[in-house]
């Protein structure tokens, strides 16, 4: 019915963007469809394939030209049985997750001493050797704030401890989950072993459980845990990433490149995670067209494999490398408030940064200082090519609450804070995309 509904009202001349707004909020359309459609999209699986051929259609749906599918072949993490316990000094059940790239115990689990450290730089300080035969146990102290940059310096507990803690001799890791709730859900996400260190298994405990080990450290009695994580690693598995545009009045501008990405984790169902931005970036780019076509061709990416190594961006700049971009855009943050937005854009840019900044500032978002990170999925093709780069940053202060848990669900996203992020990236892309002179990074 909506295919035919979409038809007639092509026929009747109307622009994609109008058609959009006829059938209503795209953005929520595409996080509830998504979630609810396809669900965990892990990339390399089944799933994340599904969620290629539906975003296809979605977005063809809408009205989008030139909408392909780019296969490409990732290293990926298949999940196995994730199980922990607490042997002495009391005994208890963990809520563990592995995470991804962890080294995979026999099917019956390991056991030994549970070695705790405050910190990272606790365990890299600990001497070589130290933790063989045992499992080591790194706790951090992330709290929430409204940019989320606590996710850089404790992220790295998850990134690099588990090398580390290989390096030392332990036989398995847990941490604490990198996150600010308190319910008892592990996160997962994805760790990394370097080509000359053994992978070992590697899971997160949920913050009341890591608060548990914690109390037991303090007390000083030993502690012994028991792990079974019996995922694998494999190579060569298929993902991909999903291209559409809306062409521009002037195909000979360049292009303006805004992206999400369409993989998630496989606790949730990835709404937060990404398909809110999926969600904004496609609804924004349709609505930019509304009055008349944009001078320069939007061109969206649902880039695929982002969680575990950003393999969809780094596939998009190799294959797309030599094609002209004009700047690079990423939603990859929840869908709180916007309230705040950073540039990096050459000084013969600043009239149009300052009618961007103007254009924001009447709804509230204020300008930050500073070079933005452009996002993962356009960073390999804005490094490259040196784009200018926009973020409109949303409030992050919820977000690690859900972040790669199984409570990043539908509900979780508020469907008007979610229409201020469309909004936003809106008035942006309103004014980016009729610009006729030069845009660049530097």
């Amino acid at each position: 019915m909506k295919k035919l509904l979409f038809v007639a009202l092509l026929l009747a001349g109307l622009s994609p963007a109008a058609i959009a707004a006829e059938k209503g909020s795209v953005a929520w359309d595409i996080v509830s469809g998504l979630t609810t459609e396809i669900g965990p999209r892990l990339a390399g699986t089944p799933a994340e394939a599904r969620a290629r051929d539906w975003a296809k259609t979605r977005l063809e749906t809408l009205g989008f030209s030139n909408v392909v599918i780019e296969p490409f072949m990732m290293r990926g993490y298949v999940r196995g049985e994730d199980r922990a316990r607490l042997t002495a000094p009391y005994p208890q059940p963990l809520a563990v997750t592995a995470l991804g790239y962890s080294g995979a115990t026999p099917d019956g689990g390991i056991e030994g001493a549970l070695i705790y450290f405050p910190t990272l730089d606790a365990l890299n300080a600990t001497d070589a050797g130290a933790l063989k035969g045992k499992i080591a146990f790194v706790d951090h102290a992330m709290k929430a704030n409204q940019d989320g940059s606590g996710y850089g310096p404790y992220g790295a507990v998850r990134r690099k401890g588990p090398a580390i803690a290989a390096q030392k001799g332990a036989i398995g890791i847990i941490i604490r989950s990198i996150g600010t709730d308190n319910h008892r859900n592990p996160h997962t996400g994805a760790t990394d072993f370097p080509d000359d260190v053994q992978a070992i298994p590697a899971g997160a405990v949920s913050n009341p459980d890591a608060d548990l080990i914690a109390r037991i450290a303090a007390s000083g009695k030993p502690m012994r845990v028991s792990l079974t994580l019996t995922g694998q690693t494999k190579d060569a598995l298929p993902s991909g990433n999903v291209l559409a545009e809306l062409p521009g009045r002037d195909p000979s501008l360049p292009a303006i490149l805004v992206a999400c990405h369409l993989d998630s984790w496989d606790l949730g169902t990835g709404a937060v995670d990404d398909a809110s931005g999926c969600g904004i970036v496609t609804d924004a780019a349709l609505r930019a067209q509304q009055g008349q076509q944009a001078l320069r061709t939007i061109r969206v990416l649902w880039a695929g494999s982002e969680e575990l190594g950003a393999f969809g961006g780094a596939a998009y700049a190799e294959r797309h490398g030599d094609e002209p971009h004009a700047l690079a855009m990423e939603s990859d943050f929840g869908a709180d408030r916007i309230w705040r937005a950073q540039f990096k854009m050459a000084e013969s840019n600043k009239a149009l940064q300052d009618r961007i900044v103007a254009a924001l500032a009447r709804h509230g978002v204020v300008y930050a200082t500073g070079a933005p990170y452009p996002g993962a999925d356009v960073y390999a093709i804005a490094d490259k090519q040196k784009l200018a780069v926009i973020a409109l940053r949303q409030d992050g202060t919820r977000y690690f609450d859900v972040h790669h848990t199984p409570d990043d669900t539908l509900d979780k996203v508020d469907p008007a804070m979610l229409e201020q992020n469309v909004a936003m990236w809106t008035e942006v892309l309103k004014i980016v995309a009729n610009e006729a002179g030069s845009i660049t990074g530097e």
